[in-house]
Formats: structure tokens, sequence, C-alpha cells
């Protein structure tokens, strides 16, 4: 596929490169005008009209319809970064995009890309470090630091900022660092609710009957992973009079494992699966509160907060003092007719806080949803690894830095730490830029006024234009998040930068015959 002439050579060689970063850029392009407090929302439209505006970096770009395998590759590293911290897709995305187009401005100029790629990893490796250096530590949940973090990442809704902030105190800063707890996953919104913290967890089902009580108070809790119903038998067996005799023992059995539940006080039951008549008919009658169908995940949950041990059907033969250690306890359990959701409330295990968010009409509940979760998010990234100044100011202070460290590489490798460099003044240029300023002259000022005057957290206002201290005005981002944005970043520049042929694979299953030669057009066939 070669040719002979040397600029139709480099140029074929090229063709990988140059493919891959337009798409990366028009990724970018996408989300891009959402950043910052002036960013503007993107309208979503489906091939049935269906609409969705928000401004949600991950929600624009998991819904775009994209095709392109580099851009496809962008997608799935921002939608890593929202699984892992909850926030800074668009940086990462932004940043990703800029470190790409300067590094493909130094390859067509002639710099080798191993070269490039060396100094990338440098540079990347370097700013991660300097960002760390300036992260501040929050010195608690009531540090007011926090509430601008939420509010920032809330889209300046205030209301949900104070929910979150409100739930964060609930849990306590011990839960908050628990790498396996999500403070989002506690988020729920719903049409026509009050907003609302509380301390406890929603079941978005309903009561299993009508009949049953639609309140318990201080009651054992029985959390089953199981259909609540007696042994079943094969039905051939049940043919034969033995077959029929064991059905029948069964049955009796399955009732008096109920009536076991009932001496013992039980007053909740949550089973994953469905429940029998038989135990829906007992348990009614004896006024136990009972929700079937729920998922694995609120099942766990609900075991976690209520302090019970989750069971199969299995345990229910175990005697009434073995079967008592495996309930849980909760102060108070109850349906909310209006909303169609059951609420668990004062458990003796782990404290856990539902955060409810009301919405006016079914059209704005996911992202009302989404707004909360990414302030959520940040807080809890906040509390973990502490925070460093917003707005883009961090981003150019530490391409201060690394401007002075890029002396340490010699050679063509410095190239790729310009790179980085580069790729750090696009946050402010863009956050400025949605605001109605001039990107170049708002970055060039911030940078000589920190050179000057030895604050590396000067920014820009985006009401006023100004330089301002951001931290000093509460704008603020959590170290965590801009770490993760820019390690994200860096991934997908070297992979991308590293591709120098895309070819069209064949099916996975093909039929037999001798394998054809693939026309050159394909290599670059999507």
């Amino acid at each position: 596929m070669k040719q002979t002439t040397g600029g139709a050579e480099v140029d074929e060689r090229l063709a990988a490169l140059l493919s891959n970063a337009n798409a990366i850029r028009a990724i970018a392009a996408a989300v891009e005008g959402t950043i910052g407090p002036k960013g503007l929302d993107t309208m979503l439209v489906d091939r049935f009209g269906e609409v969705t505006i928000t401004n949600d970096g991950v929600t624009i770009l998991e819904q775009m319809d994209v095709n392109h395998p580099a851009a496809r590759l962008l997608i799935n590293i921002a939608r890593a970064q929202q699984d892992e911290i909850g926030d800074g897709t668009t940086t990462a995305t932004i940043l990703a995009s800029a470190l790409v187009s300067e590094g493909v401005n130094h390859v067509v100029r002639g710099v080798p890309v191993a070269r490039v790629i060396e100094g990338l990893r440098f540079g990347v490796r370097r700013a991660l470090e300097l960002i760390q250096s300036h992260a501040r530590p929050v010195s608690g949940l009531d540090d007011a630091i926090l509430e601008r973090i939420a509010y920032i990442a809330g889209r300046e809704n205030g209301d949900i900022a104070e929910l979150v902030v409100q739930a964060a105190r609930l849990i306590g800063p011990e839960k908050l660092l628990d790498p396996n707890f999500k403070l989002a996953d506690t988020v729920l919104a719903q049409e026509g609710a009050d907003n609302e913290v509380f301390l406890g967890l929603v079941l978005d089902r309903e009561r299993l009957s009508s009949q049953m009580p639609r309140e318990k108070q201080n009651v054992p809790v029985l959390v089953l992973d199981d259909a609540l119903d007696p042994e079943e038998i094969e039905e051939e067996a049940l043919g034969t009079e033995t077959g029929f005799s064991k059905y029948l023992e069964l049955q009796e059995e399955f009732r008096r494992n109920l009536g076991k539940l009932v001496e013992l006080g039980v007053g909740f039951v949550v089973v994953s699966r469905g429940v029998h008549n038989i135990a829906e008919e007992i348990l009614t009658d004896a006024g136990v509160f009972v929700v079937d169908q729920v998922a694995g995940d609120d099942l766990k949950l609900v075991a976690e907060h209520t302090g019970a041990r989750v069971v199969k059907r299995s345990a229910l033969k175990k005697s009434p003092a073995d079967l008592k250690g495996y309930l849980g306890f909760a102060g108070r359990v109850y349906e909310d007719e209006k909303l169609g959701q059951v609420r668990l409330l004062g458990g003796k295990g782990k404290p856990l806080a539902t955060i409810l968010v009301g919405a006016a009409t079914e059209e704005v509940v996911d992202e009302r949803q989404r707004i909360a979760r990414d302030a959520a998010s940040a807080l809890q990234a906040a509390v973990r690894g502490g925070v460093v100044p917003g707005g883009g100011a961090l981003e150019i202070a530490v391409a201060r830095e690394l401007g002075r460290a890029r002396e340490e590489k010699r050679g063509m490798s410095a190239y790729g730490v310009d790179c980085v460099v580069e790729a750090l003044k696009r946050p402010l240029g863009q956050i400025v830029a949605n605001a109605g300023f001039n990107p170049l002259e708002k970055i060039e000022e911030v940078w000589a006024a920190q050179n000057e005057k030895g604050e590396d957290d000067l920014g820009v206002s985006c009401e006023s234009g100004r330089l301002v201290p951001m931290l000093a005005e509460g704008v603020a981002d959590p170290a965590l998040v801009k770490i993760h944005a820019l390690k994200a970043a860096g991934e997908v520049a070297e992979a991308i930068l590293r591709i120098d042929t895309i070819i069209k694979r064949k099916d996975p299953v093909s039929p037999p015959g001798p394998v054809q030669e693939a026309p050159e057009s394909a290599a670059l066939d999507f």
C-alpha cells in the first residue's frame, strides 16, 4: 500500500492519525460548549423525535450517534471517568482532544511519534504530581468549600447542593471514605416529590397486598434472596401416591416455617422473587408488611441498613433461635401511596441516607437526577482527595510549572511536554469563551498575573472578566476529578497517536473459501 513518491507515502502514513484526530475533535466540539458556569445545554434528538436537553458531558457522549472507532474509544474513556469519579468527563474530553491535536501538529512537522509520546508521558506524569501537590484537604464535613463544590457540580442548583451536603453530614466521613460506597447511588429523583434527605432508604416498590398494613414501627426484618414458596416437587412425582404425600408434607412444612416468622414478630419481609399465595394469606392475616420482586442491589442495602443477613429459603427451616439471628430491625416502614414507594427508616445497621430530589414534570426527572448525582460525586471526591482552585486556574498554574520542567527533557521528546502544556490551557480557554470573553487574551492575562504575583489560584470571573483568586471566591474542584481527567486524557492521546494504520477486519464468521485481498481503500472504510 506504500506509494513510491515520498510525499504520497508520508500522506498515507498520516491518514490514520489525521482521521482519528478529526474524530476526537468532533467529539470534543459536542461537549466543550457546556463547560463552566456560562456553559449552554445540548439537545439530543432520537429517530422517534424524543428529546433530551442536558449539559452533562457523559450523557451527551453516551447518547450521541457515533460510528468512528477513535471517537468510541474516547467515549469509553469518558464513561470510565464517570464510573470511577462521577464527574469531570467534559474536562477529560477537552484535554484529550487538545493532547491529540497538539501531538498531531508536531508529527506533521516531522517530530517522530515515539518522541511525542515519550514527552507526553513525562508531561502527564509530572502534571499529575503537581496537581496533587496543590490539593488542600477539607477540614471536615462542615467545611464551607464542600457547599461550593456541590453547588458548582450541581450546575448552580442551590436546592440540590443543600440536599447533598445534608446527606453527607448524615452519613458521616467514615462512610464517604469507604471505596465501595458511592454517595451518588443514594440519589433518587421523582416527579411530584418534595426535596428531602432522610436517614433510611427507598424501595421503588409497593406492598404485596393492599390488605397488608401501610405502616409498621419497631419491627424485626427478614431479607430473603429467594422466592417465598414451598419447596417444589417434580410434576411426574405428583402423579404417584408417595409423591403427592411428599407434596402435602412440604406444604405443611412451609406453613410451619411461616408460623415461625409470625411467632418471632417479624413485621417486614423483603423478597427478591415472588411470594406464594399461602404465604401472602398467612402474612397478611398476621399483619406483616411484605415487598416482593426487590432488586439485588436494593436487597443488599436493606440488609446493610437493618443489620439483617441475606438468606435463602432454606434458612426458614432453622430453629426460631437460629432464625432470630438472621433478622434485622427497622424503626419505621411505610408506603408512600402518592409516590408509589416504600420507605425504610431507622435501621439498626449502617446509616444510609437517601437524597430525594423533586421534579415538577416527568421530562426533567432524569436531568435533575443527573445533576444531583454529579454534585454528590464531586462532594465525595473532595472529601477523599481534597480540593484545588477551579475555573481552569489550577491547570494554568500546573502548565507554568511544567513549562519550567520541560528543560529536563532533551531532544524532540520536549515537544511532547509542550503538548501537555498547551492542553492544560484549554479548560480555562473554553470556560471564558463560553462566558463571552476572548480565550487567548484571558489565558495570557492569567499566566502573567500568576507569574507576577505568585498566586497559583488566580483565575477569571465569568461574570466580570476580572482576575480573582478562585478559592477566595469559592470556585474549587475536587483534586481527584482533575487527576483522573488528565490521566484519562493522557491514555486516550497515547492510544490514538500510536495508531499507524486502520484496517477494516472481516466479520467474525466468514463463509469457507479462499481469503481475498482487501482493496487499498478498505484501510479507511468505516
